[in-house]
């Protein structure tokens, strides 16, 4: 049964619809603001353009005009970028529109063209017959203000990634913490009943015990101290040391065959030749008693097991196929995290354990390669060639 949202899913979700709520409430105050501002700009061309006018029209006889005011408003105007042409299309005047001095007239015949373009412009009646138009752009400030909901969603898209890539990393740090703390105690309990079974079975050679039940009791012992062996290097970084990876596998194989059952047929095709790989040997051995269990957890009584190994490059690739239920596409990665379990018992922990054990203490990786409902399933494990 697949797992269940936990409280960090609606923690998630919570965060995800707090910032969009803030992103959409900023780009919306940014565009009114925008829009205010260029309103303005556009009441500011339109007195522009009549000071423009009134210097450019004929005074009455006998009237002597005061331009005070006019040249005041057409100086005024620091920041919007504004060209001034007549009825013929000639450049009569400009104003900021920062140009360099050395190619400044081909550079103002291209920014005039990219002005007029946006066909932002006022016209200035000088006559009957004769007008002037004044184009003008935004301001660099209002330019910027466009661009700043942009900028926004950016900053707040990076925000989002590298906070929930902080929440993910510190939640799998703690459950790394609980997990290494978990195996490390289990190692720890079972130590001591184990010492305390080898003693005795050490007592019961002494008396006139059956041979071959001390050996099974013995075995079972031995067993039980591979386990905790592997449960203490859960956490721990040992390097993996170059080994024979053909009696590995077989041990492993082996160890499972005597525990299933004869309707359980488990394979291996491995080459002839040595190959070594880097392992480290109980927690590898883990890796392939636990796939071979799935495989015989998702048979129905009768079933095949597949394992094959080859190389490839630097790699030596291998394939454990079952002829099980299958897994969906939709659960491809799934079946990895903690907790992931399709049987009614089991608490899910075992294809987490060995994704573990081959990425952190084998430096290789392992992946569902194919899988068909009702036909089977084929993991594959990557890991480097000594």
């Amino acid at each position: 049964m697949a797992r269940k949202h936990d409280t960090s899913f609606y923690i998630h979700i919570a965060f995800f619809v707090g910032a969009a709520l803030i992103t959409i409430t900023s780009t919306f105050f940014s565009n009114r603001l925008a829009r205010d501002l260029a309103k303005e700009e556009k009441k500011k061309m339109e007195l522009w353009a009549q000071a423009i006018r009134l210097f450019a029209a004929e005074p009455s006889k006998g009237v002597e005009m005061d331009y005070t005011l006019s040249l005041k408003v057409i100086e005024g105007n620091t920041n919007i970028p504004v060209i001034l042409i007549n009825d013929k299309g000639k450049i009569i005047d400009y104003k900021n529109l920062n140009l360099s001095k050395k190619n400044e007239k081909a550079e103002l015949k291209k920014v005039a063209q990219k002005i007029i373009r946006k066909n932002k412009f006022i016209e200035i009646k000088i006559d009957e017959k004769n007008s002037n138009y004044v184009y003008y752009d935004d301001s660099k400030l209002l330019q910027k203000l466009t661009y700043f909901p942009l900028i926004q969603l950016l900053a707040m898209f990076i925000f989002l990634i590298v906070t929930l890539y902080a929440l993910n990393t510190s939640k799998r740090a703690e459950q790394d913490r609980l997990w290494v703390g978990l195996s490390k105690e289990t190692a720890h309990q079972l130590g001591t009943p184990i010492s305390s079974l080898m003693a005795w079975i050490d007592l019961l050679k002494m008396k006139d015990i059956d041979e071959k039940l001390l050996n099974e009791i013995s075995k079972d012992t031995q067993r039980l101290h591979t386990i905790a062996e592997r449960f203490s290097k859960i956490g721990s970084k040992q390097e993996p040391t170059p080994e024979d990876f053909k009696p590995t596998l077989e041990n492993a194989v082996q160890y499972i065959r005597n525990r299933s059952s004869h309707k359980i047929a488990i394979a291996t095709h491995i080459p002839t030749e040595e190959i070594k790989v880097y392992l480290n040997v109980p927690l590898f051995e883990w890796v392939i008693e636990n796939l071979c269990k799935n495989a015989i957890d998702a048979m129905d009584v009768t079933g095949k097991i597949n394992i094959k190994a080859f190389p490839d490059g630097k790699y030596l690739v291998i394939d454990v196929s079952d002829t099980g239920k299958g897994i969906s596409k939709s659960n491809f990665k799934t079946v990895f995290n903690p907790g992931f379990t399709t049987k009614k018992r089991g608490w899910g922990l075992g294809l987490s354990l060995v994704k573990r054990i081959i990425e952190e203490n084998h430096d290789g990786k392992i992946f569902v390669k194919t899988s068909e409902i009702g036909k089977g399933t084929t993991f594959r494990i990557l890991l480097k060639r000594a």
